[in-house]
């Protein structure tokens, strides 16, 4: 017999509607709490935070079986519920199941683990020394970062750029690769639906460059209008810049077709995929995006960390985004030359033990596997 306790769950099933976009049911950002082995479920879906649109909130209510549930899921939850050590406690007298996780995820103990060996036992700088703990540190440092390029099948690890967060990776192609290839008249199309992050530097550039923004509305079943997309797309494009999956909508953007669409006009594609790349399989190679980036955060991962993936011919084209040391090969007082990608993007002393915290929260993800991540997390509305 399952046992029965009352606990919240993130619900979202993806289906395909009218436009071809993929959406939830009732939106990833639902919530549900379940009281007893047969009760009701009161489904909250607002649209709201994260820099989104406001909405109202939408409550739907259902029964569900939790002992059905529970054993449908193959046990995953019982699986992996005692490797988040946060999670051993109550809040307001229930056992706590942190289900947040678009805002940020909760930490296993492989994670913590991980942070705690860097810091106590090879605590040091990377690609500066020659002794030990230097060694050990570079070593381990860039091992997580083919662990990410691994884990979205880069061709190449030196494609992964780490960076603080999603949004510096999005500031990042902003202020290289945006104002050196952005004039007057291009035009940026972005959606309605993008987080502030994947927003405000369009907007900034755009007023540097004069390249004009155009927008994608959405459908009545809030999702991308695909069709209004394609119509968008014209000579004067120069980039979509759009998100793969929505924690606020819960639809999920057919990306390859919109990389298709966007690279028919010569237009490049970036892809925020915060949302996708912890929840499911993605293929950097497959989607044929020109970048994509998401946050350590999100995935289990340390918090001041994420990357930039991008196709190495066009991070090579791209000029540094901050100056300091480790991205340049000479300095000279009235000049500078400058490394190869990675290093040209990371300036000064990275968040070592950061990285390494991702990496260990790579392979987590990997031990439980992405496939069956993903079909635990829609089993709810599949009962």
């Amino acid at each position: 017999m399952a046992s029965t306790s009352s606990f919240h769950a993130s619900i979202a099933v993806p289906h395909r509607s009218r436009t071809g976009s993929e959406r939830t049911s009732l939106g990833a950002c639902c919530s549900a709490r379940i009281d007893s082995q047969f009760a009701p479920v009161t489904l909250k879906c607002g649209r709201t935070g994260g820099g989104r649109r406001a909405g109202s909130a939408v409550v739907v209510k259902a029964v569900v079986a939790v002992e059905d549930y529970v054993s449908g899921a193959s046990s995953l939850g019982e699986i992996t519920k005692g490797d988040f050590p946060i999670l051993d406690q109550e809040v307001h007298g229930y056992k706590l199941v942190y289900l947040d996780n678009a805002a940020t995820s909760q930490k296993p103990a492989s994670v913590l683990k991980a942070l705690r060996d860097y810091y106590e036992g090879y605590n040091a700088n990377v690609h500066r020394g020659v002794h030990a703990l230097s060694a050990k540190a570079t070593d381990e440092y860039e091992l997580a970062r083919k662990k990410v390029a691994d884990f979205i099948n880069s061709p190449s690890d030196r494609d992964v750029v780490f960076t603080r967060n999603a949004s510096e990776a999005i500031n990042l192609v902003a202020y290289t690769w945006g104002l050196t290839n952005l004039k007057e008249g291009d035009e940026i199309v972005l959606s309605v639906a993008e987080h502030h992050s994947n927003l405000v530097p369009w907007q900034l550039v755009s007023q540097k460059t004069g390249a004009v923004l155009r927008f994608v509305d959405l459908t009545s079943e809030e999702t991308l209008d695909l069709e209004q997309l394609k119509g968008l797309l014209n000579e004067r494009t120069k980039l979509v810049s759009t998100f793969h999956v929505s924690n606020v909508l819960g639809c999920i953007n057919p990306i390859a077709d919109i990389v298709e669409w966007a690279h028919a006009v010569g237009a490049k594609v970036l892809v925020d995929a915060c949302q996708s790349v912890p929840h499911m399989a993605v293929d950097v190679q497959a989607l044929g995006a020109d970048f994509l980036v998401a946050s350590s955060h999100k995935m289990c991962g340390p918090t001041g960390m994420g990357f930039l993936w991008g196709k190495s011919e066009i991070l090579e084209s791209m000029p540094p985004f901050l100056g300091g040391g480790e991205m340049i090969v000479d300095v000279f007082l009235d000049r500078s030359t400058y490394a190869s990608p990675p290093s040209r993007f990371e300036a000064g002393t990275p968040a070592i033990g950061e990285a390494i915290g991702l990496g260990a929260a790579v392979d987590y993800l990997n031990r439980i596997g992405m496939d069956r991540i993903h079909e635990y997390e829609v089993l709810p509305l599949n009962i």
